[in-house]
């Protein structure tokens, strides 16, 4: 059952919020606004389930009008017929919101188990994202990449931008595991190999103020795949955290823009750590959730002699392993956001 009471809240902020804004009263206008963005699809779906009921009311009373019985009799199952998709709508709109879904994120891909073998999937992890951004119409933008002899990576930092990246790609966090031969095997025998994705919100300044008492940042010459030096000037800039121990690299032409990339990259783990710490306060099962971010836990084996990808999260399995290595990734991210919010119904009705 929905709570009547928390749709009527949900109604008069909205009319709150419009008065506010009509009224033209200094404030912060700007968020007004996105709270009413934010609020307005939601109150729809609250003000046509609401008008359902009243629809249903309205004709219950009529049974007991002999002129009216017959219309009413016409007109209940039809409306009662509607009843459980209208409430699922509005029970839909009423999870709770991510902060970070709108924003863009970093992408961040590393090698696990598997030596070369290791690397070169995780170049082609880096691709698969690289061409399902392109087919999203977002910007996809390396800002640190590590290459092997091979043309694998060493590790790769990406950043994508565009409306709605974080919540189509914060699934993917997790460790990615494929079976096949690989290149590097004369012998013809399947190789079991890994590699870590992590998906990073965007932080913005207001998010996390980092101190310059915080930081250490040094400068040195950047250099490419075997350790060769790709310029000879001291343009590359490593960030290291103090209190934390992270350390960021960039290896731009520009120091300027390497300063400018690295503090971008810093912010946004400094952000999900803090989203972390705070989920996990919030839920101590935390781990057991899709889309934790748990980046120790296994969640998908890509099996190329099958043409099989398996999602172990929600036990999904596709025999369309080409396609999604082509970066057709929506069958898997939809599924992976419908059980999300299967789960999330579930707590709220619980």
């Amino acid at each position: 059952m929905v709570p009547l009471d928390r749709l009527q809240q949900i109604t008069e902020r909205l009319e709150y919020l419009e008065a506010r804004l009509a009224s033209g009263e200094a404030g912060d206008i700007a968020a007004l606004s996105r709270e009413y963005s934010d609020l307005k699809p939601v109150a729809d779906e609250v003000a046509a389930y609401q008008k359902l009921l009243m629809d249903l009311e309205e004709a219950e009373a009529m049974l007991a009008d002999p002129e009216m019985k017959e219309l009413a009799e016409e007109e209940l199952p039809v409306l009662k017929a509607r009843l459980p998709e209208a409430e699922a709508a509005v029970k839909l709109s009423l999870l709770p919101k991510d902060a970070a879904d709108a924003r863009s994120a970093m992408v961040e891909i590393r090698p696990g188990t598997g030596g070369d073998e290791a690397a070169l999937f995780a170049g082609d992890l880096l691709n698969m994202y690289r061409r399902f951004a392109e087919s999203q119409g977002w910007k996809f933008e390396i800002v640190e990449e590590q290459l092997t002899e091979l043309g694998g990576i060493k590790e790769v930092t990406a950043h994508v931008q565009g409306d709605g990246v974080f919540a189509r790609l914060k699934y993917e966090s997790g460790v990615h595991r494929v079976q096949r031969v690989p290149v590097t095997e004369s012998g013809g025998r399947i190789h079991t190999s890994a590699a870590t994705v992590a998906v990073l919100p965007e932080a913005e300044d207001v998010d996390i103020d980092i101190p310059s008492t915080d930081i250490r940042i040094d400068t040195m010459r950047a250099s490419g795949a075997g350790g060769q030096h790709v310029n000879t000037t001291d343009s590359a800039v490593r960030i290291t955290h103090l209190p934390s121990g992270i350390v960021v690299t960039s290896s731009e032409k520009s120091q300027h823009r390497n300063r400018e990339i690295a503090m971008q990259v810093l912010r946004a783990r400094l952000y999900d750590l803090e989203r972390q710490r705070v989920d996990d306060e919030r839920a101590a099962d935390r781990r057991s959730q899709v889309g934790s971010g748990d980046r120790s836990e296994r969640i998908r084996t890509y099996n190329f002699p099958q043409g099989r990808m398996s999602d172990h999260r929600i036990n999904l399995t596709l025999y369309k392993l080409d396609q999604i290595m082509q970066g057709d990734l929506d069958e898997v991210i939809d599924a992976l956001s419908a059980d999300a919010q299967a789960r999330l119904l579930a707590d709220m009705e619980a």
